[in-house]
């Protein structure tokens, strides 16, 4: 499958083919298939944030017992996961060096 550069923005969550177009965190060398599954991906953030927002009326509820925030945690590793897959070494480094990534014994 045939690779494109591209610049990712997870603030934003875009990515854009021009790296003078908006402001990015990373460039990739990726797919097109793996670009559907970032925009599938950040579909479903914004849905679950909708969901916080309404959650977030209920002060009985705590935030660390939500379970909507833990789905969204677990997308943003998905990302994470992607990004260090198709990102040079220097990204690959970085994303290795989160929380999320450390390899616990």
């Amino acid at each position: 499958m045939e690779r494109h550069r591209v610049y990712f923005s997870l603030a934003n969550r875009t990515y854009y083919t021009n790296p003078y177009a908006g402001p990015w965190n990373f460039e990739l060398n990726i797919d097109r298939q793996a670009l559907d599954v970032f925009e599938k991906i950040f579909q479903q953030m914004q849905l679950l944030e909708i969901s916080n927002a309404w959650r977030a009326q209920l002060p009985y509820i705590q935030y660390h017992l939500d379970r909507e925030n833990d789905e969204i945690d677990l997308r943003l590793k998905k990302i994470y996961a992607l990004v260090h897959e198709y990102g040079d070494e220097d990204t690959k480094a970085f994303v290795e060096q989160l929380p999320y990534f450390n390899k616990r014994v």
